[in-house]
């Protein structure tokens, strides 16, 4: 495979660039700092310079080149308005107009339980940041793409365990990010999985066959 990874510097898309290489794929990804690209150099990955609330669709679009997967990972992680709406809003959609005009047939954009952080006293951005991310998905939805959205929930920086639970409705609890990035490799590359809502969390099934009994 051929993978673009959007957020390749941050947690699960740092992870999911490893799982992805480690299976023989070609990765390739954005990122703002000369130091970061030489860093991902030396993991393997082809690292593109450029700031994504900056370029213009076209840009995007040569940055992607021929890969045949875009993953969008990145997000604000519920900041300032501003912050969320160029990451979380603004950036997804101009990657999905970037990919149509690439030719690109796969978008994977990672997202987020909507039940996550309910009754828990969230903030005005913290919401925000929330109905951003279900407006993203939305887009993605009638992108006429071959979509995927992963809604894990509440990401924790443990080592993962192989152990999840996969569905169109999950329970929100906690993942390990290294389980959001296996679970999501092993999903790109099933063929099988497309325009497809799948919600994440920590569990009892073995991630490959979680994602098996999810093909229709």
């Amino acid at each position: 495979m051929d993978v673009f990874i959007i957020g390749i510097s941050g947690g699960v898309g740092g992870l999911l660039a490893r799982n992805l290489r480690a299976r023989g794929d070609h990765v390739h990804g954005l990122v703002r700092r000369e130091q970061q690209r030489a860093d991902l150099a030396s993991r393997g990955a082809i690292a593109h310079l450029g700031d994504l609330a900056r370029m213009t669709v076209r840009e995007l679009a040569t940055a992607f080149g021929t890969v045949g997967t875009v993953v969008y990972s990145a997000g604000s992680n519920g900041g300032g308005k501003e912050v969320t709406d160029a990451i979380d809003n603004r950036g997804v959609v101009k990657a999905i107009e970037a990919a149509r005009l690439a030719g690109i047939p796969r978008f994977a954009l990672v997202s987020v339980l909507p039940e996550a952080g309910r009754g828990q006293g969230m903030s005005e951005e913290e919401e925000y940041y929330f109905a951003v991310k279900k407006e993203a998905d939305i887009a993605l939805t009638r992108s006429g793409l071959d979509w995927l959205i992963l809604r894990p929930s509440m990401l924790t920086d443990g080592p993962g365990t192989g152990q999840v639970s996969l569905g169109p409705a999950e329970s929100h609890d906690e993942i390990s990010r290294e389980d959001v990035a296996a679970t999501l490799a092993e999903l790109l590359h099933e063929p099988r999985i497309g325009r497809q809502i799948l919600e994440l969390n920590t569990g009892s099934t073995p991630l490959r066959e979680a994602v098996q009994a999810n093909i229709r």
